[in-house]
């Protein structure tokens, strides 16, 4: 094993996933049905990460708990109506996460999914227990909180600096550098690289299989 990192951590949607437009269809469905604005392909692709309602409520600051609730309903039925067949997998992630199981890498998820969603995107690919660990939104405070990269170091007994996260939003990286770990960054997703690099993170690629042929040469 390449002696930096022991432990990558990936983000899903935008990540592995090509589930993008996906999302954006379905906040913007969503919104139709709330009866709110609805927000350009942009504004929406900038809250991907985020938990669900704090998402909601970037998006609309005005709209008070209760019409977050309601919000959070119509995205999850048009979501689930949009995605009977999961979101297939970014071109060289199956095989770079393969190849990184051989090498002995341990590997997590930390997504802005809720919990339920993350299993059933897990079992709709055969890895309910592929990973070392995953966390969803529900289950610690939303990006850019680090929290969730915190629960994951110490299951893994893993220390920060041993730790690599890999993502397509802002706020995956601001995530990465609040717990004082690397970060790469993916241009296909959410966000271009130009938008992501002023996170410094130590890698930016436009292709998944760019960082397996990164590590490979560490």
């Amino acid at each position: 094993m390449p002696a930096d990192y022991d432990l990558l951590i990936f983000d899903w949607d935008g990540t592995l996933s090509d589930s993008i437009g996906r999302i954006v269809e379905a906040m913007k469905l969503a919104a139709l049905r709330s009866e709110q604005p609805v927000r350009d392909d942009d504004s929406v692709k900038g809250i991907i990460g985020l938990g669900l309602p704090e998402a909601i409520r970037t998006l609309y600051p005005q709209i008070d708990d209760e019409q977050v609730a309601v919000f959070r309903q119509h995205y999850a039925e048009c979501y689930m109506a949009l995605d009977r067949e999961p979101s297939q997998l970014f071109e060289g992630v199956a095989e770079s996460l393969e190849a990184f199981k051989v090498a002995g890498y341990q590997m997590a998820v930390a997504t802005g999914k809720a919990r339920r969603g993350l299993d059933r995107v897990l079992k709709a690919h055969g890895w309910e227990n592929y990973f070392h660990i995953t966390r969803g939104a529900d289950e610690a405070r939303s990006k850019p909180d680090p929290l969730m990269l915190e629960q994951i170091l110490q299951h893994c007994g893993v220390k920060p600096e041993r730790a690599l996260m890999v993502g397509d939003s802002a706020f995956d990286l601001q995530m990465a550098r609040n717990a004082g770990m690397d970060s790469v960054a993916v241009g296909y997703g959410a966000l271009p690289l130009d938008a992501l690099r002023e996170y410094q993170p130590v890698l930016a690629v436009e292709r998944f299989s760019e960082l397996a042929d990164w590590l490979a040469r560490r």
